[in-house]
């Protein structure tokens, strides 16, 4: 190989450094020079390149295995390419949408696979409902087929005070409770449909379909979309201030309530997908699944829609 001009040091010490080296081989792999498989030149070749001791070029290839795009180093013998190295960063890490924009073509790749498994943590099901419509729709014109969906989902419960919605007068009670029930009959309406609509397709096309919901005692301040155990969708819930509209008592017009909330189906999901097993995104979804099944298998409480 020849040394070129992104070789070049930029650290004004006219050596490069690890990182440098680093960044140019892994820009090698990514526009595919260096492809999945493939050996890399020895330590000592890759010295005499870039003009480096070989101990320099040895703190690279480990920085490049700790991101999962190398194997085998230092193990005698050049280390190759990973197998999955080879793919952008950004195909993998789509850039973050709103969740109801980004959450349907998510869940109808999900749907695609044999066995569905969907995990969620959020404070009411409406953005999951509502995306839910899509591979339901795939699966009704047959272009979707899955043997099983199983569909466990995280929400607060209805017996903890909130930590929002709550109004801007936090002395208020009467206003508390009403949003504490306007929020309540949302969790529960929208967790119904959902559910029926899932449940549907068990008679309607012969899919093994079961959905759980179990009660958090808190108030989650993220949202979080396991996908089949290989994507993590994560979008935070971000309070401002809003105003709605409630009958005022004796019939006398609306009352106006000031309040504080979290607007979900607008809120951006971040998508983290499972790849090489030292990457930053696989070690992420993995945390994440532990994180849901530990939740769900340990302070969280049987939920029932009414």
């Amino acid at each position: 190989m020849v040394v070129t001009q992104e070789n070049v040091a930029v650290n004004g010490s006219g050596k490069l450094s690890p990182q440098d080296i680093a960044d140019t081989l892994r820009d090698r792999i990514r526009a595919g020079e260096l492809k999945a498989g493939e050996r890399l030149p020895t330590q000592a070749e890759l010295a005499e390149e870039f003009g480096v001791e070989r101990g320099t070029v040895r703190q690279a290839m480990k920085k490049l295995q700790s991101e999962g795009l190398l194997s085998n180093v230092s193990k005698g013998s050049p280390p190759r390419v990973a197998a999955a190295a080879a793919a952008p960063p950004a195909a993998a890490s789509p850039a973050p949408q709103p969740s109801m924009v980004a959450l349907a073509p998510r869940l109808s790749e999900a749907f695609a696979q044999p066995h569905v498994t969907i995990d969620v943590v959020s404070y009411t099901a409406e953005t999951l409902m509502v995306a839910l419509g899509e591979p339901v729709r795939l699966i009704h014109e047959g272009r979707l087929r899955p043997e099983s969906i199983t569909v466990r989902i995280l929400l607060p419960s209805s017996e903890i005070d909130l930590a929002f919605p709550v109004p801007v007068s936090s002395d208020d009670g009467t206003q508390r409770e009403w949003l504490h029930n306007r929020w309540l009959l949302q969790r529960n309406a929208q967790g119904q449909v959902m559910r029926h609509n899932l449940l549907a397709l068990r008679s309607s096309h012969g899919i093994d379909v079961h959905v759980t919901f179990r009660a958090l005692p808190f108030t989650t301040p993220v949202k979080l979309y396991l996908l089949n155990g290989l994507e993590a969708l994560l979008a935070y819930y971000t309070l401002s201030e809003g105003q709605v509209e409630k009958d005022a008592p004796g019939g006398d017009g609306n009352e106006v309530v000031e309040l504080y909330d979290a607007g979900g189906i607008k809120a951006l999901l971040f998508s983290f997908t499972k790849g090489t097993p030292a990457s930053r995104d696989t070690v992420f979804v993995e945390e994440s699944q532990k994180w849901f099944d530990a939740l769900w298998a340990t302070i969280t409480t049987d939920l029932t829609l009414s």
